[in-house]
């Protein structure tokens, strides 16, 4: 029989050993005690070594740096040896290193001494990097020389270090001599016969991510190496990935699309990654999407329309799936790919507390205008807002949804969900098919004239009228109406009564449009790729900021 995943109201929990329809795709849920995700992350890499064979490259990048299976198993085994007792022995390593391959070989050498990565996000600065590390407990840092002389975070290293010990994978390397790589080659030998000198529960925790802090001091997101693998085997199940297409990434690995859809996912899948050090390098990513010879790239709204610019026709000719997250892809994005690259985005959803896809259109059936349909194995509800008439606030379980968060007033306690489930924050709608359209996040509405109103439609809204540049709306308060709604834009001279006019057109109401406008050279971005709504609310409302430093 086949069973359609539907709302926990009302349906089976669990889907053990059930069959369901995701879409036009029959999926069989593996029964309980036979999930292929109950395994440790390093078991995950020695198994598809033995799958793929040892000589296959599976990693490359921007430097031409590659690692096949055996290379990159020894290597493992080889670092672990070195960051083994690097701090206490309980504590997470904090990992500051670039997309390259090397951070590949660093993070699964955690994994093969079962010490956590805690990812490090450079480019969040470094208050919230020190409240990252202290929230983890993270007395150890692992990172490059060349990257942070490359990158200029000399400033950053100079300040963590009055609180943590770096220590340089240039001298790690260093230090691995004859007789190390002969005992790590007997070692890798027993690895890949399935004796390991380390076993890890699948659900030990196998990273720590940080939410962006954009709410306050960063929170720490624990997810277990059952988590991880079961957000790839969903990937897997849903769409038409094959052995080597190669995925191209320069979302940074301390982003949870680019570790999973990149680092983890292109090396348990025998996908492949080629890593790129950063979205943010417009004029030189197509060239590497063409000399990659990736078939799938990984991104952002805001990333690719940067990319699209400087772009040749040929630079995305190898390229047989786009997949777009982290925030909503907009109709003139899509119209742009179709133009110039015959290509159709998909777009997907997700949450870092999820590993983090919860969501994707397929390749042949793509839905645009929605987020695509919920992965296999997940559960879902929605919960009623007052004042909105359509869709709710989403909460999720499934073997994806981390084991809980780490808080900065209780370092190192993981704080587990209530009965599994996770509230995402963001207000959605799911249809009857298992296609979710998102609405926003719950803090991105505004309550005007006692209706609630979502910024990101009022966005989408300005964009229509304004297409080529990029957009914002936030919501400041105001003493006579409560809040009201003003525009972040790239647009010179920006004429709101143009706005009015295609509203009043399309018969949008006009509680709907922003009062004002505020103009920016370029919007502030964060380094996942997401709109920065803390700079925004900041230039939308600077009297805001004043009052907070007289007070």
């Amino acid at each position: 029989m086949v069973q359609q995943a539907a709302p926990v109201d009302g349906a089976v929990q669990g889907f053990s050993g059930q069959t369901v329809k995701v879409g036009k795709r029959t999926i069989v849920i593996p029964e309980a005690g036979k999930e292929p995700w109950r395994k440790s992350l390093f078991t995950a890499l020695c198994d598809a070594r033995a799958k793929h064979g040892g000589s296959t490259v599976v990693v490359n990048d921007f430097a031409n740096t590659s690692l096949t299976y055996d290379r990159l198993t020894l290597g493992a085994i080889l670092l672990g040896d070195k960051l083994r007792d690097l701090g206490r022995p309980d504590e997470p390593l904090g990992i500051l290193l670039p997309n390259a391959s090397g951070v590949t070989a660093v993070f699964f050498a955690c994994q093969a001494i079962g010490r956590v990565p805690a990812m490090l996000n450079y480019s969040a600065g470094l208050r919230s990097l020190r409240a990252a590390c202290e929230t983890a407990q993270v007395s150890v840092i692992v990172s490059s020389r060349a990257f942070v002389e490359k990158a200029g975070l000399e400033d950053l290293v100079e300040g963590l270090s009055q609180n943590c010990q770096f220590v340089w994978t240039e001298d790690l390397r260093a230090q691995i001599g004859f007789m190390d790589k002969m005992k790590g080659m007997a070692r890798l030998k027993l690895a890949l016969g399935g004796v390991q000198g380390h076993k890890t529960s699948p659900d030990a925790v196998a990273v720590m991510l940080f939410t962006s802090g954009t709410e306050g001091l960063p929170k720490g997101v624990a997810l277990t190496h059952a988590n991880m693998l079961a957000n790839c085997w969903q990937i897997d199940q849903i769409s038409d990935l094959q052995t080597g297409d190669l995925f191209f990434t320069a979302l940074p690995v301390f982003h949870a699309f680019g570790l999973t859809a990149g680092l983890v996912g292109g090396v348990v899948l025998g996908i492949g990654a080629y890593f790129y050090p950063s979205p943010l390098h417009y004029k030189e990513i197509p060239s590497h999407v063409r000399k990659s010879g990736a078939k799938v790239v990984v991104s952002t709204d805001t990333f690719v329309n940067g990319w699209i610019k400087s772009a040749e026709p040929t630079d995305f000719s190898n390229i047989r799936m786009m997949v777009l997250g982290a925030e909503r892809v907009r109709e003139q994005t899509r119209q742009l790919f179709r133009d110039k690259f015959d290509i159709d985005l998909l777009e997907g959803y997700g949450v870092t507390e999820a590993a983090p896809v919860l969501s994707v259109n397929h390749e042949h059936d793509n839905t645009p205008g929605t987020a695509g349909y919920l992965l296999p194995a997940i559960e879902y509800k929605i919960e009623p807002i007052a004042g909105l008439s359509e869709g709710g606030r989403l909460l999720v379980r499934g073997p994806n949804v981390m084991a809980g968060y780490i808080m900065h007033d209780a370092p190192g306690v993981i704080r587990p969900l209530p009965d599994g489930w996770h509230d995402t924050g963001d207000i959605v709608d799911v249809d009857e098919a298992g296609r979710v359209r998102i609405k926003g996040r719950a803090k991105r509405f505004a309550k005007l004239g006692g209706e609630m109103v979502s910024l990101s439609a009022v966005e989408a809204y300005v964009s229509e009228v304004w297409p080529d540049e990029n957009h914002a709306v936030v919501a400041v308060p105001d003493k006579r109406k409560g809040e009201t709604l003003v525009l972040v834009t790239e647009k010179d001279n920006p004429d709101l009564d143009e706005v009015r006019a295609w509203a009043k057109e399309q018969g949008v109401s006009e509680l709907m449009l922003p009062k004002k406008a505020v103009v920016v050279d370029e919007m502030p971005v964060l380094g996942t790729g997401k709109l920065n709504y803390g700079a925004l609310d900041e230039i939308a409302n600077p009297e805001a900021g004043d009052e907070e430093a007289a007070a």
